[in-house]
């Protein structure tokens, strides 16, 4: 229990301006740079949660107006699997589509022809289409609040 709390009062110490101490085999000595980073990342840590949040609240917020636009539920963009069953048929795929996303490698290729096709059924390219794969926080608002419109494509 010494070891903790000497511990704790090196680096509260260290806040004030002095040196880091670690106890360490029954000695104080000054901590490493590692101990450091690892304090830093701990306080970081909630802020990048809150960033992930909030763009997960965009992403979240485009699909489920992307579904409205498609004339699907918005409610159905949350239920897992579903929501793709909804883009498939967004996107005028077959529903045995769904298999191919629980087969390793072909999940990948089939996530993209998906996500390629998702963009074509409101008009746009290829370019939009890797926006929606790298940038998902700022191209699916985009595709949902934007101006385009769901195009019923035919086959």
């Amino acid at each position: 229990m010494d070891q903790i709390s000497n511990l704790f009062a090196g680096v509260y110490s260290a806040k004030a301006g002095a040196n880091i101490l670690c106890y360490i085999n029954g000695q104080m000595v000054p901590c490493e740079k590692e101990i450091l980073g690892f304090l830093g990342f701990i306080s970081f840590a909630p802020v990048l949660f809150l960033i992930i949040f909030i763009a997960s609240i965009f992403v979240i917020a485009g699909v489920w107006k992307m579904f409205v636009k498609a004339g699907k539920p918005g409610w159905a963009s949350l239920i897992p699997i579903y929501n793709m069953v909804m883009i498939l048929e967004i996107t005028k795929k077959p529903i045995w589509w769904i298999f191919f996303y629980f087969i390793p490698v072909i999940n990948i290729i089939i996530g993209l022809v998906v996500v390629y096709e998702l963009s074509k059924s409101f008009g746009k390219g290829i370019g939009f289409t890797l926006g929606m794969i790298f940038l998902p926080f700022i191209f699916y608002p985009i595709l949902g609040f934007g101006k385009s419109e769901y195009r019923h494509q035919t086959k």
